[in-house]
C-alpha cells in the first residue's frame, strides 16, 4: 500500500515539474528572441527546475507562472507565441519597451489574463480578434504602438460582455471607434481612442 502511494506522489510531483519546465521553456524561448541590452532577464536561467525563482515572474503556490513584470525594461523583440503555454497567466506587464511585430493571436488563449499592458511599445499589425476570448481580462492598454486596422468586434465585445473596466487603443493607427454598451448599469468600462478625425 505504501509504496503505490510513493508512485502516485512521485507521478504527480514528475506532472507538475513538466509543467514548470514547458513555461520555464516558454519564456526562454522569449527571452531568446529579445535583446535585452540592461540583462533583467539575467536571473532567467534554464537549468533551473522551474521560473518561479527568476526576476519579474511571480507564481501561483503550485508554480506556474501568474505574472510577468517587465515593464520599461529596455527590451526589444517580438511577443512569441509560446507564451500562451503560460495557461495560468494573469499579468502581462510589457509596457514602455521597444517591442515590435504583430501580437500573436495565441496570447488569445491565455483566459486567466487579467491585465495586458502592451502600451509604448512598436507592436504593429492589427489587433487579433482572439483576444475577445479573454473574458476575465479587465486592463486592456495597447496604446502608442503602430497597430491598425479596425478593432475587432470580439474584442468590443468584451466591454458588454466581459469584464473589461479600461481599454485603451489610442496613439495608433486604428480606423473606426467604439461606443460604449452598457445594459448592466453596472459595469462601466472606460474608453480611450484617439478622437475622430
Amino acid at each position: 500500500m505504501g509504496s503505490h502511494t510513493l508512485i502516485l506522489l512521485l507521478f504527480a510531483l514528475a506532472i507538475v515539474t513538466v509543467d514548470c519546465n514547458s513555461e520555464g521553456d516558454a519564456l526562454i524561448a522569449w527571452k531568446h528572441a529579445l535583446a535585452d541590452p540592461f540583462n533583467v532577464l539575467q536571473s532567467w536561467d534554464p537549468t533551473l527546475v522551474n521560473p518561479c525563482t527568476w526576476y519579474h515572474v511571480t507564481c501561483n503556490s503550485k508554480n506556474s507562472v501568474t505574472r510577468v513584470d517587465l515593464g520599461d525594461a529596455g527590451l526589444s523583440g517580438p511577443l512569441v507565441p509560446q507564451l500562451a503555454i503560460l495557461k495560468n497567466l494573469q499579468y502581462l506587464e510589457v509596457f514602455a519597451n521597444n517591442l515590435t511585430g504583430n501580437i500573436p493571436r495565441e496570447i488569445g488563449t491565455l483566459k486567466a489574463l487579467i491585465s495586458l499592458d502592451l502600451y509604448q511599445n512598436k507592436l504593429s499589425g492589427t489587433i487579433p480578434a482572439s483576444l475577445g476570448n479573454l473574458k476575465l481580462l479587465r486592463f486592456l492598454r495597447i496604446n502608442s504602438n503602430k497597430l491598425s486596422g479596425k478593432i475587432p468586434t470580439a474584442v468590443i465585445q468584451l466591454i458588454q460582455f466581459g469584464q473589461l473596466n479600461i481599454m485603451n487603443v489610442s496613439d495608433n493607427q486604428l480606423t473606426g471607434s467604439v461606443h460604449h454598451h452598457n445594459k448592466t448599469e453596472f459595469a462601466v468600462t472606460t474608453i480611450i481612442q484617439d478622437p475622430k478625425a
